[in-house]
């Protein structure tokens, strides 16, 4: 049976869709069906509002709920939306910080601004920058969009400060990527930077 959450250290992962607008062969989904070695990510389908709760179960446990699986989850953007309200309806889950963990392409797949819709639902969102140009990112990811790809994700991260308390770029260290001057682009933007480590088929902790 798939694993809708899965959890790591004191956050909680929900794997909302196995969908996805990169096509990037370092994501370990092209290497395992498995992840860390015992959750089965890969969806048999997706899952609904129900099902997602019914695998949160008891919020409080977790310091984080994160929207992050073998695909890219504001693709089941109303998904996420109905149960972050739930969770923030929740008085328990009142210290809990709601995360998406996202490839950026969020604008260009609903063809529209969908960050004034996560006002006051998400707490944090880390967007995947991965490269310097869009050049490079369409060489190591191969984005669905092409080249339109890049500047597109630089855009919704500037956008995505201006409704989401905490914004942060990142990119997998990779020898391809210059993180250096990827750093500078978040500087420039006013965001967190982070570099994510690369791993094959078992999370790095």
């Amino acid at each position: 049976m798939s694993d809708i959450a899965y959890q790591v250290r004191d956050s909680l992962y929900l794997n909302i869709t196995n969908r996805c607008t990169n096509q990037c062969p370092f994501c370990i989904r092209y290497k395992k069906r498995e992840f860390d070695q015992k959750y089965l990510l890969w969806l048999e389908k997706e899952p609904s509002i129900e099902e997602i709760m019914a695998a949160i179960g008891d919020p409080t446990k977790y310091k984080q709920i994160v929207f992050c699986g073998y695909g890219e989850p504001l693709i089941r953007l109303d998904i996420i939306k109905e149960v972050s309200r739930k969770l923030k309806a929740d008085s328990r889950a009142r210290e809990v910080k709601i995360r998406i963990d996202t490839n950026g392409h969020g604008n260009l797949f609903w063809g529209k601004n969908i960050l004034p819709e996560l006002k006051g639902l998400i707490d944090f969102i880390s967007i995947s920058l991965n490269a310097e140009n869009a050049e490079v990112y369409d060489q190591i990811c191969h984005s669905f969009y092409g080249k339109a790809a890049y500047p597109a994700i630089v855009e919704f991260i500037r956008e995505a400060k201006k409704y989401i308390p905490e914004v942060e770029a990142s990119v997998v260290d990779l020898p391809t990527v210059n993180k250096e001057k990827c750093r500078q682009i978040a500087a420039d933007l006013g965001v967190k930077f982070r570099v994510r480590p690369y791993y094959e088929e078992t999370y790095v902790r």
